[in-house]
């Protein structure tokens, strides 16, 4: 039993790492490419490639990850690196499939580059965050943004974009600044939508919440919001006074109710708000039962 969940677990895993080499490809050949957009990573690396010596991206794709792989090797795992080179040969299929022009037309956005720009950055960023949330990369950059995560916890988008803006700056060699310029921006939303889907539907936001009136403000919580909350135990710094601190997990848009809840208490109350990237929780997620009550509260 453990063994076909588990084989049926990996097809799946599989499946979508092809899905978001497909897109990448696709944005790449039918996108940056007609309008003369840059890339960064291994990819740009390639792009310059192709203006200098005519060498289809696929094929450079697929040469040029053989010494990066053998790198990952070392630090990402067998697992890991099974899906790496996977997802290499993928990518490099599929870009030489979108670049057969006899299949498909690029897309009609080469004379709208701030348009071409967005697209290109969330196509990408749509692909390659597909790839990194099951376990895979589509080689080049993405193998040392993966071990910059894995060895230093830096995120994958960032760690993509630092890599990006030092290939743009090569592809000064072959384009003007006014495509690098449009390029930058293609980077920058990729890296956002990369992070963007690796975290996946369970964004939360994070409260701890310092006030003499805690005892009320959870009550208010729990009949308004209908959510857990725990206590942590805290000592004041300066009088040294025990106070009872809320930690709460909740969804962004309870934030703006929550505020004008325990501001309807206290006033004075110390609230920080943090981002929790994912939480692992059955049920989180989904809707709430809200209670529809009428309260009414005299300040002391």
């Amino acid at each position: 039993m453990f063994f076909k969940d588990w084989t049926k677990y990996n097809s799946f895993e599989l499946v979508m790492i092809t899905l978001g080499c497909s897109i990448y490809a696709f944005s790449l050949d039918l996108v940056s490419i007609p309008s003369g957009l840059a890339d960064g990573g291994l990819s740009g690396i390639t792009l310059i490639i192709r203006h200098f010596f005519h060498i289809n991206l696929g094929i450079s794709t697929l040469f040029l990850n053989i010494p990066l792989i053998l790198i990952g090797l070392r630090y990402l795992g067998k697992r890991m690196m099974a899906y790496t080179i996977y997802g290499t040969i993928c990518l490099s299929l599929f870009l030489i499939i979108w670049s057969q022009q006899a299949l498909i037309q690029p897309l009609p956005l080469r004379n709208d580059l701030l348009l071409s720009s967005l697209v290109a950055g969330v196509l990408s960023g749509l692909g390659i965050g597909l790839v990194f949330r099951y376990n895979g990369t589509t080689g080049g950059s993405d193998i040392i943004a993966r071990v910059g995560q894995r060895s230093f916890g830096f995120s994958s988008g960032k760690g993509i974009l630092i890599i990006d803006y030092v290939v743009l700056g090569l592809s000064l060699s072959y384009l003007d600044l006014y495509h690098i310029a449009y390029s930058l921006i293609v980077s920058f939303v990729l890296s956002k939508v990369i992070d963007m889907v690796q975290e996946g539907p369970n964004r939360a936001k994070v409260l701890f919440i310092v006030s003499d009136k805690s005892q009320k403000i959870s009550q208010l919580i729990d009949v308004s919001l209908n959510r857990g909350l725990t206590y942590l135990q805290a000592e004041g710094g300066y009088q040294h006074d025990q106070k009872q601190v809320i930690y709460l997990v909740v969804q962004p848009r309870e934030i703006p109710q929550l505020k004008q809840l325990i501001k309807a208490i206290d006033e004075r109350a110390f609230v920080t708000v943090l981002d929790a990237h994912e939480v692992i929780e059955e049920g989180f997620s989904y809707q709430r039962k809200r209670y529809h009550v009428n309260w009414q509260h005299s300040k002391e």
